[in-house]
């Protein structure tokens, strides 16, 4: 079967490339062309678009590029029709993927979504249009199913991939060959995560590196996005002594003994790696303002939202100061606090549902696919 694929993003360029792994060991005549990134690329996918070039954050920076996202809906949907897939499998990345999922129905082609867009959190209206216009989704996280199902649609909760992909995660190093590989002496490790576009790691980075002084037995570094030039973080940490390493974030994380982490997916891979965390995040003024008045979720980490509580600490505009840094950031090494988080990640395991979310995803798909009629 010819699939055609789009993710907008690192994560779900590595979510992708793992369903096509499973995809084609049920489907030895698959075929793959996709929006996506390196990941997919080495699964054989014949790329179209990289997800460097697609990835815009923020009011001001959508509406700056507003004309290039323009003409990349058009090109796609010219390709989609050139290519004439069995299915368009879509991977998070909503403002585009649902105009896409619409084009698709309308021509006739099936359409899957793989990592539902988090529209528990806002604009829930858009259910409607994934209703008309997506035969199956297959959500990641447990409390999914239960909010598709309020509005009629249902689901299949396959658990989140990121477990396969930690628990996969069995050639890392020891510590000491860590530090060796990346010059780094033998001090306790804090992790630096501050996101992955240039426009969000700028403000976080600024504000972790406040209080990096205040912690003097302790190395902080660094886990540098892999779409962003090295030098661009060299930019900011002049006259600091804090480094970045690109590629290893899972080998930083298991070394360190916390971590300051940026909202997104990257709170729940700290979780899943056992790392105590605070979760920051600021944005420009405008976008902050759009995002209050319309998210109606009681916290911005995965963590939380899963747990229904506020396990880790959220640090969120006004309240990331470097005082409110430092005081957590103490709790996390030296406090009561540390080996609670600990205690309670075990517990955000098990509500994941398990390991095999890639290999679910491909056999409910295929079971699918061989069916001749849409599912609703």
């Amino acid at each position: 079967m010819k699939y055609y694929i789009i993710a907008g993003e690192a994560s779900g360029d590595l979510h992708a490339s793992n369903l096509m792994k499973e995809l084609k060991k049920l489907d030895t005549e698959a075929t793959f062309r996709c929006w996506g990134g390196d990941l997919m690329a080495e699964q054989g996918a014949d790329l179209v678009r990289h997800y460097r070039d697609l990835a815009f954050m923020g009011f001001f920076e959508v509406l700056a590029h507003i004309n290039t996202i323009a003409k990349n809906i058009r090109f796609c949907k010219k390709d989609i029709l050139e290519y004439h897939p069995d299915v368009l499998i879509l991977v998070d990345y909503p403002g585009f993927n649902l105009r896409i999922s619409r084009f698709a129905h309308e021509h006739g082609i099936r359409v899957f979504y793989y990592i539902s867009p988090q529209l528990w959190a806002w604009r829930s209206s858009r259910v409607k249009t994934i209703k008309k216009n997506v035969e199956r989704m297959f959500v990641i996280l447990p409390f999914e199913k239960e909010f598709y199902a309020r509005y009629g649609y249902e689901v299949d909760f396959i658990g989140h991939p990121l477990l396969d992909v930690i628990n996969g995660d069995t050639t890392h190093p020891g510590r000491k060959a860590f530090l060796e590989r990346n010059h780094l002496p033998d001090k306790p490790l804090v992790a630096l995560l501050p996101g992955s576009r240039r426009q969000e790691i700028r403000p976080m980075l600024e504000s972790m590196l406040k209080i990096v002084s205040s912690f003097g037995e302790y190395q902080f570094v660094i886990a540098g996005a892999p779409s962003i030039n090295p030098d661009f973080y060299t930019g900011i940490t002049t006259g600091s002594s804090v480094c970045v390493i690109t590629g290893q974030t899972y080998d930083l994380l298991r070394y360190s003994e916390a971590a300051l982490v940026t909202s997104g997916t990257a709170t729940l891979e700290t979780a899943l790696m056992g790392i105590p965390q605070a979760v920051c995040y600021k944005g420009d003024f405008i976008s902050f303002l759009v995002a209050r008045s319309v998210i109606r979720v009681k916290y911005i980490s995965l963590v939380n939202l899963i747990m229904d509580k506020e396990i880790i600490r959220e640090l969120i505009q006004d309240d990331l100061t470097s005082q409110n840094l430092r005081n957590e950031l103490k709790k996390l090494l030296d406090g009561k606090e540390r080996q609670e988080i600990i205690q309670t990640y075990a517990s955000l395991r098990e509500k994941l549902g398990g390991s095999g979310a890639s290999v679910k995803a491909a056999g409910l798909m295929i079971q699918y696919l061989k069916k001749n009629q849409v599912i609703r």
